[in-house]
């Protein structure tokens, strides 16, 4: 099991878990609208990072941005495996293909 699949596995297990004693679950509790927030504050902070051109930050806030994009999935009721699906159905033809299918 890689990171990904661990990290998506651990946020899983913290839905029925005790909001005071872990801090995904009480995020989790909160509902997908604090959940949603969290994963946009993360996602400007990494872009901030990337356009001042710092790796470093940049690595550290996009590690927050999965794990917030995953706590935002599992709010949702959306599973890593269900995002894996989409990428393989979408594997081997054009971005500019798909974009105008949808």
């Amino acid at each position: 099991m890689n990171a990904l699949n661990r990290l998506a596995q651990t946020i899983a297990d913290r839905k029925s878990a005790d909001p005071s004693s872990s801090w995904t679950a009480k995020l989790l509790s909160e509902g997908v609208e604090i959940a949603a927030q969290k994963f946009g504050e993360e996602a400007i902070e990494a872009i901030i990072e990337a356009v001042k051109g710092d790796c470093e930050r940049l690595t550290a806030e996009a590690a927050d941005v999965i794990y917030h994009l995953l706590v935002m999935l599992a709010a949702c009721d959306v599973t890593l495996d269900d995002v894996l699906a989409e990428l393989d159905r979408r594997a081997g033809s054009s971005g500019i293909d798909e974009k105008a299918n949808r």
